[in-house]
Formats: structure tokens, C-alpha cells, sequence
């Protein structure tokens, strides 16, 4: 449902478009020059959730500042148009089970096309949301990762580090998705880890012979614990702690050996058993055991090599879980993989990047290792050498984009060398204005400690290819001294030009359907060299964004240079390890520079019980209904002054954006209203300080001036939150202080009050404008500001002359005298408009001059007096019940006004019965206080009972 706040953003909404004011806000002068802002692309195979809110209220909220500072602030939206996202939604809609159904069934060109032609299905979802939520960006000169221009500058950048030497191909130990069949980098997998139950198995490997400090071996079992059993089937060796203490138990007739510290849960389950012996980690080592798989015994690098099988002594195994005895696969783990090549194990991949076992593991051949790894198991069970399973729940990482579990895998890709530049990233990072500041040496900080290097390749099919060439044979002219697999040379390509120059043809696109057919003369033996066929890591492609979008080094090239570092950069925590890191990485090993000068971090924003938002649970109400009900100046308030711009997570509520609505927003457009009523509506002259001498006037200008010198302060800090704040603050005061304290005032026609009141709403809607741009702009233009919008006005500039300190701190002083004398009047059951002698304050012994009369009118009392204990003057003349009737009359006489819907433009005629005293005495009074005419003696309709007699009211 639609609230009036909502329709009035609509109607601002369209005045902005219709009048082109954001691009007017582009091109007004900008004497301070370009204040450069990078928007990292969001995909478009998506629609605008909360995840985007908070990171778009602030990538608005900045630049906005900024611009009304003299800057000139290009805004530019951008898409994320590669990468797995898009190939996973076109598989699904094309029925491809895997890659091989692409290559086959459809084809690299088909399979690129239907990709392209999907990246911006929601383009016109989000044209419609961004803008209704007040945020100002170009999305018609759009920048798309997948434009040809685009694409080239990403070339350019993988060139640049290729002639570095910071780009290598290695073979590591990875994890890969098998569904995607392709390699992921190491802060991809962190985005996708899960809380699993996996089978968790404790193996019995016969020892089949013993070392000089264990000879006795009949019957005895290494008992072996694994999270991975499928991994078994091509273990090399078992590892121990060096130092720990095992134990040798009797089951039966048989021996078993595992780590003293697990003996309880070892042994669950087991009625009698005996230890016979202690052993140090130290004395296994050298034992010879039998695999419980045995079927690579024959394979070369297995039968010739005298370490496999054998348990080694190490410093990694851990005491925490399981025997205190680990297999060792080198295939399928960072830590085995190292101490697999420590040890001269061979490292045997007997599973395909699909996550199925190769035709060498016989019994299991081309099963998915989840699937085999329950029979292989329950066999081996059968068999007595499993001596134990159970359910096993840790946190496992998945594909961050299918969901499918991944696999440690070691295996070939090419990489950006990190660690060689780490140095430099940590130094940068300390050039950089976190917000919040603990993310800098935080969570920032200890990722780019820990850093590895980055695999920047993907099997895959849409993105940028990779653009080196490798000599692979097919040599026309070659020396016989040449082996047949070519001379091996590498080459990288870093342009559209220097790929027509290596190889003589002219394209305009650089998807890998195309670049796969081109080859290039090999400038070292002259041979062919065709194109490595992975396709760059997308994140590679949005860390080059602040290059590849202006088109750099090919065009723009003084600009950029002039303009870089960008000042600014926003997005969520999660891109600590995404994007924040990519940009850093390639900037770094471009220019030895940050890529960013200010980041602001926001959170996650979760449903309001604190589970993830979810479509399925329908937990969490639609964006586009917050704003359609509340308004998005609701949604922004609330957003902008809550924990989730601080990084922090945040439970959605919609009773909070209700409550930005009615404290914030609907707030400040009571005062407007009410100002709209007395305003000099014949008035031409431009909206200026009156300098009006009137206290309270002197008050809300110090206060005014106030609150542009602290949201200036933290708006040049980047701390939204604390901008942000004092908005609602100065609402609060400026409508419950100053303007009810005035009504009278603005009754009475007082020009100064009312222009003073009407220069603080202009300035005021300047200072909100970046925060709540519909409501500052329905102010300003209310008011008559004199620009054609508040968002082409410069930022108010404080006056310190103005900010008077005194006179707010005696304010304060005021108020707080006031709230005890309310409070007193409260305990005592009196009524405010009942005047009372007197009220006695301990909180001073003198008060500014027209401060007493302000806290006399306030409390409705006679005098104000000083002394050391708090006190109220309870005794009731006649005079004074006379004077709180003649009040209540006023208030029941406006309610009558209001009942009948009248105007301050309407005046009526007061007829009263039985209250004759009371408008002898103050019908002047009641007739001001009501905008009557004239007082007449007798009955009408719908008198109201009061004092012993009735009003009534007709209008003239």
C-alpha cells in the first residue's frame, strides 16, 4: 500500500527525471576538479536484494557530499557480465549436466551466445529499483566486464604482470568445483563454507613389518582416521606426531595402536581391552603397512618407489580429533600434497576434475567419490578393516556459486605471484581510511598477512581467455633438435594490435570462441603456438575495473594517471576477500600504489530473527514493498544510522524503517507544514539569515550551525553513521523545542520567527540531502530555495560567530529545568494548562536573559525561583483556576476547529453558555488563541461541555 510519503518521492522522482537535474548536478561547475568514485559491478542475472541496499545508500550518500562540495563526481554503473553465475543459470535453462554436454550438445560459440544474451535479462529490474531508492548513477553509460574495450584493458593488465614475472603456471593443491569442473582461488573458497555432516571412517592398516624399536607386529593395526575416506583408496603413507605418546591396546586377539590422548573415545563401545605398551610417535616411524586398498600396487611409480606404505614421523598431525595417526594423499590436500613431496611419496590422481573416479581404481571406476565413498566403506567393512564410522559435522566449503561440495585436488594453474608483492599489499593497505577502522589491521589487515598467490585460471567458457600462447609442435620449419611437444615458449598477448601483428588477423571481440582458433608464430623457434584454453578468473576481470572501464592504457591515459588512486569505494564485508583484495593485488603489482584512498564496509543484512534472508522461508519483507509503504527516505534513515554501515550484521526491521518514517521523516514535514501556514507568501526576496534577536531564533541558528559542522566533520571521515545521527536529533528539537515554543510567535505573525524558520528548513535540506534526497528536496523547493534543486546547492558552510555555545549550553540547562519542573507537575496530578504561582530550581542560581520566561511558559508558571532543593508551588488561587479554564477553553475550541476542518484562513464565532466570568475576564485571550471573530452568549450545534459551561463554534 502505497503511503502519501511514497507517492510524494514518485512525484520528486519524475521532477528529477523530467529536468535532467542529476545530469545538471554533472555538469555545474566543479572547482575543486574530480573526486573519482569506483562502483564495483554487480551481476545482472539477479535481481536487488538487501545484500545490495546498504552498499548503494552509501556509494549515493558519498558522492552526493562530494558534489555539493565543488567536486565533480562521475557516477558510473557497471555490470558483471562473466563468470560462473551466468554460465550455472544457462546451463540449467539449456539442460546441460556438465561440460562435456556444452562442447558437445551446444558448443563453445552457442554456449558464449546464450551467456551473452542472458547477462542483463533484470538490467530493467534494477534501472527501476536504483533510482527509486533515491540513488543518482549512470546506468545508460554503462560499463560491461564483457565489452571488447573492457576486455582488452584486462589483457593489458595480465600482460603488464606477465613482463613482471608475477604471472606463473603451477601445479598446487586446489580445491575445485566438480559440477563447474574448474579450479577455484583461495578467498573463492571461502565465500562458500557450510556446516556438513560428512562420514567421518577410522581405518585398520596391517602392519606387515616392524623397525629396531617394534619388533612384535602379529596381528597389530594402525588405526588411521580420515574426514575424506574416498581419498583412501590412493594413500601413500600414514603420518604420526613425532613427539606424541601412542598406545598399543589388546582387542581380543588383536592390537591396535593410536594416540594416548584419545583412548576414551577410541574406545567407546569396546567392554574389555588392555594397553600393553606406550610407543613416542618417533618409534612407528618406519613400520611397513598394508594398504587397505591394493590396487596400485603394480603402477610404476608406485612399485618403485621404496617409501610408500610406510608411516612417517611429522609435525602437523593434531591431537584434538581422531587416532593422532592420518593418511597421507598428496592428490587431495594443501598439507598432504607438501608432505607427500617431503617424503618422496607419489602423488596419484585417481579422480577426474568431475569429481569421478579414473578407470585405475577398478571396483569404483566412474563413480562420484561422494557416492563411491559409502560402498567403498561398507566393503572394506566386510572385510574388518574399518574399525570404526560415524557422522562427522564441520564446516566444509562449497561452490560459491552451484553449491556442490568441493574437492582438495592438486592440479595445474596459472597464478598471480602474491607472496612476492606482500610486502608492498601490507604497506599500501596502511595508506588506506577504513571505516570501520579495526578492518584495516583486522580483517583486511590478516588476510593480506596470510596471503597466498592467486589462480587466476578457469576451465571454463565465458570470461576473458587468457591470453598467453604456448609453442606446441606442429613446427613448420623446426630443427630436428626440437622435441615433437614444440620448444615450450610462453607468450602473452596484451592487445587487439599485438595479436593482428603475431598473427595477421583483425577481430573486434576477444571471447574464447574466437581467440581459440587464432595462432601465433612462436618468436623463439618459429613454430605454431596456440592459446592455453582457460578463461581468467572473474574476479581478475572486476579487480581491473578501475583500468578496463575508462579503457586504459589505450584511452584516457593523462586522465587516469591524474586520477588515480580513486577516493572512494564501497561495498560489503564479504569483499574483504573479493573485490577489496583484487583491486589491491593488481594495483599493487601495477603501480605499487592502493587502488582506493577511502572504503567504507558495510554488513549483512539478515531477517529480523537473525537467520539468512531466504525466498524460500520468506522471511524478510519485499524491498520494493519497505519502500512503496514507508517511503525510501525511511529505508535510507534507517539503513544509514543502524550497525550494518559499520560492518556489522543487522536483524531487519520493519517497525525500525516505520520508525525512521515517523521520527525522521514525517517529523520534519510537521514543521514544514506548520511553516507553510505563516510563511510570507508575497514575499520575493531570497531565503537569508534574518539575524532575528529573538532567543530562541539565536538558538535553533546556533544549533543549525551545529549540526553542519558534525555531519561535515564525519562525512569528510566517512563515517556515515555518525553523520547521519544528529539528523533525527536536531528533527526532534527543532519540532518539539523550538517551533512549539514559538507557535505563539508564528500566530502573531512575527516575520523574523517565521523567516528564521524558513532559513533553517533551506539549510537543513541542504545538510540532508545526501541522507534523505526525496524529503531535502520536497523542503528546499517548499521553501523556495533558489536553485532549481537542492541537490545543485553547494554545502552549507557553519558559521562559528552563529554557533553560540553559551547560549546552547544555557538551552540546555533550560530544558533540563523544564523536564524536572514537568516531571514535578506530573507526580503532583496537575494538568499543564493549569497555572501554577511558582516553581523553585536547584539546578542554577541565575538564568540568561529569556530563559526564565521560555521555562515559565513551559511549565506554566508565574515565577521562577532559586534555591537548593526542587519545588513546586501547589497553592490554587481563584485567580489562577480562572486562567487554566480560560485554557482549557482555547484547547477545546481548536478541536472543534480541527473537528470542523478549518484553516488558519477561517475565522470563526465562539458562542458559549454558562462560562460568562471567564470571558469577562480573557475573551481577548481566548478569541487570539482561537482566530475568533467574536464571542456571542447562547447554544449552537455540538456544543462542548466544559468548566461548567459550553462553547461552541461557527465559522464566518
Amino acid at each position: 500500500m502505497e503511503n502519501k510519503t511514497s507517492a510524494k518521492e514518485l512525484e520528486i522522482l519524475k521532477y528529477w527525471q523530467d529536468n535532467k537535474i542529476f545530469e545538471k548536478s554533472l555538469k555545474k561547475k566543479a572547482p575543486k576538479g574530480d573526486y573519482v568514485f569506483y562502483d564495483g559491478p554487480p551481476f545482472a542475472t539477479g535481481t536487488p536484494h538487501y545484500g545490495h541496499i546498504p552498499s548503494s545508500i552509501m556509494k549515493d550518500v558519498v558522492p552526493r557530499f562530494w558534489t555539493m562540495n565543488g567536486f565533480h563526481v562521475a557516477r558510473r554503473w557497471g555490470w558483471d557480465c562473466h563468470g560462473l553465475p551466468v554460465e550455472n543459470l544457462i546451463e540449467k535453462e539449456l539442460k546441460l549436466e556438465n561440460k562435456k554436454d556444452i562442447e558437445e550438445k551446444i558448443g563453445v560459440c552457442g554456449f558464449n551466445d546464450a551467456c551473452k544474451l542472458s547477462v542483463l535479462r533484470y538490467a530493467d529490474v534494477w534501472k527501476k529499483f536504483i533510482p527509486r531508492i533515491g540513488r543518482w548513477v549512470d546506468m545508460e553509460d554503462d560499463y560491461k566486464t564483457m565489452d571488447p574495450h573492457y576486455m582488452e584493458s584486462i589483457w593489458w593488465v595480465f600482460k603488464t604482470l606477465f613482463d613482471k614475472g608475477l604471472i606463473y603456471e603451477g601445479h598446487k593443491a586446489m580445491h575445485i568445483c566438480p559440477r563447474c569442473e574448474t579450479t577455484l582461488s583461495n578467498f573463492e573458497v571461502t565465500q562458500g563454507y557450510k556446516d556438513t555432516k560428512d562420514l567421518s571412517t577410522t581405518w585398520k592398516f596391517k602392519v606387515l613389518a616392524g623397525n629396531e624399536k617394534i619388533s612384535d607386529i602379529a596381528n597389530t593395526y594402525l588405526l588411521a582416521w580420515t574426514t575424506v575416506p574416498w581419498s583412501t583408496v590412493s594413500t601413500m603413507g600414514l603420518a604420526v606426531g613425532a613427539d606424541f605418546t601412542y598406545l598399543k591396546v589388546k582387542v581380543g586377539n588383536d592390537f591396535v595402536i593410536f594416540i594416548k590422548d584419545r583412548l576414551e573415545k577410541v574406545m567407546a563401545g569396546v567392554d574389555q581391552y588392555e594397553i600393553v605398551g606406550e610407543l613416542k610417535g618417533s618409534d612407528l616411524a618406519g613400520l611397513k603397512y598394508e594398504p587397505v586398498f591394493d590396487f596400485y600396487y603394480d603402477l610404476p611409480e608406485v612399485k618403485n618407489n621404496k617409501n610408500v606404505y610406510h608411516v612417517f614421523a611429522t609435525d602437523y598431525v593434531e591431537t584434538g580429533e581422531g587416532t593422532g595417526i592420518v593418511t597421507i594423499n598428496g592428490a587431495y590436500g594443501e598439507v598432504d600434497l607438501a608432505s607427500a613431496q617431503k617424503l618422496g611419496l607419489p602423488v596419484l590422481t585417481d579422480v577426474d576434475v568431475s569429481g569421478k573416479f579414473k578407470d585405475i581404481a577398478k571396483d569404483y571406476a566412474g563413480m562420484y567419490v561422494k557416492d563411491a565413498e559409502k560402498k567403498l566403506v561398507a566393503d572394506k567393512k566386510e572385510q574388518g578393516a574399518v574399525w570404526s564410522t560415524e557422522e562427522y559435522l564441520h564446516s566444509y566449503p562449497h561452490c560459491w556459486r552451484c553449491d556442490t561440495p568441493l574437492l582438495n585436488y592438486a592440479t595445474s594453474s596459472w597464478f598471480v605471484k602474491v607472496t612476492a608483492i606482500k610486502e608492498d599489499l601490507i604497506k599500501n593497505n596502511l595508506k588506506i581510511h577504513w571505516t570501520p577502522e579495526h578492518l584495516k589491521e583486522g580483517r583486511f589487515g590478516k588476510w593480506l598477512e596470510n596471503a597466498s598467490d592467486w589462480a587466476i585460471s578457469r576451465q571454463r567458457y565465458w570470461g576473458t581467455p587468457l591470453p598467453v600462447w604456448k609453442c606446441d609442435g606442429n613446427l613448420k620449419s623446426q630443427s630436428s633438435k626440437l622435441k615433437a611437444g614444440g620448444c615450450g615458449n610462453v607468450m602473452a598477448v596484451g592487445s587487439f594490435d599485438e595479436l593482428k601483428k603475431l598473427s595477421g588477423k583483425k577481430i573486434d571481440d576477444l571471447h574464447k570462441h574466437i581467440v581459440d582458433e587464432i595462432e601465433i608464430k612462436c618468436d623463439k623457434c618459429g613454430g605454431t603456438a596456440k592459446r592455453i584454453p582457460d578463461v581468467l578468473d572473474c574476479w581478475f576481470e572486476s579487480g581491473s575495473m578501475p583500468y578496463a572501464q575508462v579503457h586504459y592504457p589505450f584511452e584516457n591515459k593523462a586522465w587516469f594517471e591524474k586520477n588515480f588512486p580513486a577516493e572512494f569505494i564501497a561495498e560489503g564485508v564479504d569483499q574483504t576477500r573479493g573485490w577489496f583484495y583484487t583491486l589491491m593485488v593488481l594495483s599493487t603489482a601495477l603501480f605499487n600504489r592502493p587502488a582506493f584512498k577511502n572504503v567504507i564496509v558495510n554488513g549483512i543484512v539478515l531477517a529480523a530473527n537473525g537467520q539468512k534472508m531466504s525466498k524460500r522461508l520468506k522471511n524478510y519483507p519485499e524491498p520494493d514493498l519497505v519502500v512503496e509503504k514507508y517511503g525510501a527516505d525511511a529505508l535510507r534513515y534507517y539503513l544509514l544510522t543502524s550497525p550494518v554501515v559499520e560492518a556489522e550484521s543487522l536483524n531487519f526491521s520493519e517497525e525500525g524503517v516505520k520508525e525512521a518514517l515517523q521520527k525522521v521523516i514525517m517529523l520534519i514535514g510537521n514543521v514544514l507544514s506548520f511553516y507553510k501556514m505563516y510563511e510570507d507568501k508575497n514575499s520575493k526576496s531570497k531565503i537569508t539569515n534574518p539575524k532575528s534577536k529573538n532567543i530562541l531564533d539565536k538558538w535553533i541558528l546556533a544549533k543549525l550551525n551545529q549540526l553542519i559542522t558534525e555531519v561535515t566533520e564525519n562525512m569528510e571521515n566517512y563515517d556515515l553513521v555518525r553523520a547521519a545521527r544528529p539528523l533525527e536529533g536536531f528533527i526532534n528539537e527543532f519540532s518539539t523545542w523550538y517551533l512549539r515554543r514559538s507557535r505563539d510567535r508564528f500566530k502573531a505573525n512575527d516575520a523574523a520567527g517565521i523567516a528564521t524558520m524558513g532559513y533553517v528548513l533551506a539549510e537543513f535540506a541542504k545538510v540532508a540531502a545526501p541522507f534523505i534526497p526525496f524529503t531535502a528536496e520536497e523542503i528546499y523547493r517548499s521553501v523556495g530555495g533558489p536553485e532549481e534543486s537542492v541537490h545543485l546547492e553547494a554545502w552549507p558552510q557553519a558559521d562559528k560567530k552563529i554557533m553560540d555555545e553559551k547560549l546552547l549550553a544555557e538551552m540546555d540547562l533550560a530544558r533540563q529545568i523544564v523536564e524536572k519542573g514537568l516531571a514535578a507537575r506530573a507526580e503532583a496530578g496537575i494538568k499543564i494548562r493549569q497555572p501554577l504561582a511558582g516553581y523553585t530550581t536547584a539546578l542554577t542560581n541565575k538564568l540568561a536573559e529569556g530563559l526564565s520566561d521560555l521555562i515559565k511558559d513551559e511549565l506554566n508558571v508565574k515565577d521562577i525561583l532559586f534555591d537548593k532543593e526542587e519545588k513546586l508551588d501547589l497553592e490554587m488561587t481563584g485567580e489562577l483556576k480562572m486562567e487554566g479554564s480560560a485554557r482549557e477553553i482555547i484547547r477545546q475550541i481548536n478541536q472543534l476547529r480541527k473537528d470542523a476542518k478549518l484553516t488558519i484562513a477561517d475565522e470563526i464565532i465562539i458562542y458559549q453558555t454558562g462560562l460568562d466570568e471567564v470571558f469577562a475576564k480573557y475573551s481577548a485571550e481566548i478569541m487570539k488563541g482561537t482566530l475568533a471573530e467574536k464571542v456571542e452568549a447562547g447554544e449552537v450545534e455540538s456544543m462542548k461541555e466544559i468548566e461548567g459551561g459550553k462553547v461552541g463554534i461557527i465559522k464566518v
